[in-house]
């Protein structure tokens, strides 16, 4: 990822929703070296935030309601998350939820694309969102698995701003040009019953032992492989089913 702090229209927060948050605590500890930290309000409902040193990089929260999948989410930066709402809806997406305002921290939305794939609007107050990108343990690129990757073009462009960088074997989006995730067309590989979504992939120092680790507890799902002209990657499901992927920290895109 080029961006190494939030900026209006990137990612700039992941947060965990999960069945058991003892155990996700214990298992994403174990895996990137987090100290967390909950929440004790109980408007705030356990949501809890995972530090590297005294930087903010991920949340895990419990499962809010029954119909909510155990899955990682995506928070993209906006100025108005109102007026983004909009937008997501003027380019043929949904609104899940809210907007809400979460204290005086932010004000909060969850939208869908088109296609399916659900991800979140942060509209910053006291709180920007992650505090170290890039680094092991951090969010270092966010990447759309979908169906209809014109029209997700078409969405994400519309509703974000973003730039496309083509090719043909990876699209990656960027703000500015600064690219900071991609998108990968969901082919007859995928069971149907998978939804298209983001998929958040943090820094490792080395794919294959964190991979090994995730063996021992999770799942993997893709094992380490090197990327042509790119990083070393794994695809990864933690104990409660949550996917997430890493890569080496050193790559530099």
């Amino acid at each position: 990822m080029k961006l190494d702090a939030p900026v209006t229209g990137g990612p700039c927060w992941t947060e965990l929703g999960t069945s058991d948050l003892e155990a996700a605590r214990r298992f994403y500890t174990r895996l990137f070296g987090w100290r967390h930290e909950t929440d004790a309000r109980q408007e705030a409902g356990g949501y809890t935030v995972a530090h590297l040193g005294d930087a903010a990089v991920a949340a895990l929260a419990p499962l809010y309601q029954p119909s909510q999948p155990v899955a990682w989410n995506v928070s993209f930066a906006v100025s108005d998350a109102d007026a983004a709402l909009r937008a997501v809806t003027e380019a043929g997406g949904s609104v899940l939820f809210g907007p809400m305002d979460v204290f005086d921290v932010g004000r909060f939305a969850v939208a869908a694309d088109p296609g399916g794939a659900v991800f979140q609007l942060w509209q910053a107050g006291t709180f920007p969102g992650a505090g170290l990108f890039n680094a092991p343990g951090s969010l270092g690129w966010v990447e759309l698995m979908t169906r209809d990757p014109e029209g997700a073009v078409s969405f994400y462009t519309r509703v974000f701003g973003w730039t496309v960088a083509p090719s043909d074997r990876y699209t990656q989006w960027g703000v500015g040009g600064a690219d900071f995730g991609g998108m990968v067309t969901m082919d007859d590989k995928f069971p149907p019953e998978v939804p298209a979504h983001w998929l958040p992939y943090f820094a490792v120092a080395d794919v294959d032992d964190t991979a090994a680790v995730v063996q021992r507890h999770g799942t993997v799902l893709m094992v380490p492989t090197s990327v042509p002209d790119g990083p070393r990657i794994a695809v990864l499901r933690d104990p409660q089913g949550a996917m997430f992927g890493v890569y080496r920290a050193d790559y530099e895109s």
